[in-house]
């Protein structure tokens, strides 16, 4: 059952909100041992509002888009009395003290909030082992890594946990979770998605997105949570149009494809041939194919980076622990420190215009490359992250660990949207095909999933 069909069901009372919960709640308690994609669950309010929805429809009232369905929320996302911890030590007791604009427009719509979800400290990572909670494992290949850094939320979708969860993408952290457990991940615009309430990486790159098993869940959460917000000012005031539109599209006639040369280069050659499959059927459902040239392949990393060290750093100078529990030097793990030292290093007034001010001249650049780059396509597909996820607990660099970031990281630096959905996989392992597009041109590319799914 799609989850479309499902909320219709639950609306026709064919399925009851309490049941569908229920139903979620008895897989968390089998599963989530093993896999540790929730971090706190809070059945006995999910319960609660459940009931409410149930009680709503046996009376014949209104109930919103999300009628009954189940949501899990990454922990970096404030939900009044739960523990907004970013999966960090220095927020171990920090109790919500008010709902991100997003949980307001879910709870508006019925969702049913079950619980928070794991993820890398203070999103500081692609693996989801970095948790004070402890690694999530995948549930599509047991014993590897969700990617991160919203690895719970995707092993909860990959898991069948939930029905939709909540993520946020400040470099690949929607997109590569998705890419290795094998579900839909989705980053609107940067501006599309109001993020007040969510705990910053770099204010600059984030962005709340969504993760589902099929395009009606993704619809169904963007029709949710995007729109204007007064409290956040990067939000675009124009409304766009549903999402839930776009998710009966079974052709491609009409749409030119990008496929660049250098995404496939920097990637491994299996991950090519599962991807190469996709951009086949893609044909098969009319689209036109156009090869391109992206020579900023190698700036993207450094260029993030950079700018991802200082926004971090200033965004944590609150956490000194006087209000927000523990002063984040102190107890952090060793991925937030590397980011905290950097970040105070190139931030000193003598060094950035070294290091800070030309990673943002490198950011206008690689901008206006890839601006006109998509000038003649609708969407530019390609893989989603370059190899597959390694083993939990497995030692590897840090330039190895940042290099899974490389073809997920320029929708970011350039504020466009860009999706993950299941290409196939690699010896049982699941590998992504991703696709961006111009900014604000979101609905091509939910378009484009949807043809490929149907």
């Amino acid at each position: 059952m799609k989850i479309i069909e499902k909320v219709e069901a639950i609306k026709q009372q064919e399925l009851k909100a309490t049941e569908n919960l229920e139903t979620m709640y008895n897989t968390i308690e089998e599963k989530n041992d093993d896999i540790n994609a929730f971090v706190e669950v809070d059945i006995e309010r999910a319960r609660k509002t459940a009931a409410e929805v149930d009680e709503k429809i046996k009376n014949n009232e209104k109930v919103g888009k999300l009628a009954g369905l189940v949501i899990g929320i990454k922990c970096n996302i404030n939900v009044a009395d739960y523990t907004i911890s970013a999966a960090s030590p220095t927020l171990k007791d920090y109790i919500g003290s008010y709902n991100a604009t997003v949980i307001n427009r879910i709870m508006a719509e019925d969702g049913v909030i079950v619980g928070l979800t794991n993820m890398d400290e203070f999103a500081a990572g692609s693996s989801t082992e970095t948790s004070m909670y402890g690694p999530t494992n995948n549930p599509k290949a047991p014993g590897h890594i969700p990617g991160g850094s919203s690895g719970g939320s995707a092993a909860a979708i990959a898991a069948d946990m939930c029905d939709i969860t909540l993520g946020s993408d400040t470099g690949g952290s929607i997109r590569n979770p998705a890419s290795h457990c094998g579900v839909m991940g989705f980053k609107p615009t940067y501006g599309m998605v109001s993020r007040q309430g969510l705990l910053d990486l770099a204010m600059s790159l984030d962005q709340i997105g969504a993760f589902g098993n099929d395009t009606s869940a993704i619809a169904l959460m963007l029709d949710t949570i995007v729109g204007y917000d007064p409290c956040d000012c990067t939000t675009f005031k124009k409304p766009t149009t549903e999402f839930i539109d776009d998710i009966n599209t079974t052709s491609l006639e009409n749409t030119t494809v990008g496929v660049v040369n250098e995404f496939t280069e920097v990637t491994d050659d299996k991950i090519n041939a599962v991807v190469n499959k996709q951009i086949d059927n893609m044909i098969d459902l009319g689209a036109e194919i156009k090869e391109l040239s992206f020579n900023d392949v190698s700036l993207g990393l450094p260029t993030y980076y950079l700018i991802n060290y200082v926004e971090f750093f200033s965004a944590t100078r609150k956490y000194d622990g006087r209000e927000y529990g523990e002063r984040i030097e102190e107890v952090c793990g060793d991925e937030v420190a590397r980011r905290l030292e950097i970040g105070s290093y190139i931030s000193q007034k003598e060094f950035s215009g070294k290091y800070y001010n030309k990673a943002q001249k490198a950011r206008s650049l690689i901008r206006n490359d890839f601006s006109e780059l998509l000038n003649g396509v609708d969407v530019i597909a390609g893989p989603t992250v370059p190899k597959l996820p390694h083993k939990i607990g497995e030692e590897i660099s840090t330039m190895d660990m940042y290099a899974y970031d490389v073809l997920t990281v320029l929708a970011n630096i350039t504020g466009i949207p860009a999706s993950s959905m299941n290409a196939g996989d690699v010896d049982g392992i699941p590998v992504g095909l991703q696709l961006q597009a111009k900014p604000k041109d979101d609905h091509k590319i939910l378009a484009t999933m949807s043809a490929l799914e149907n």
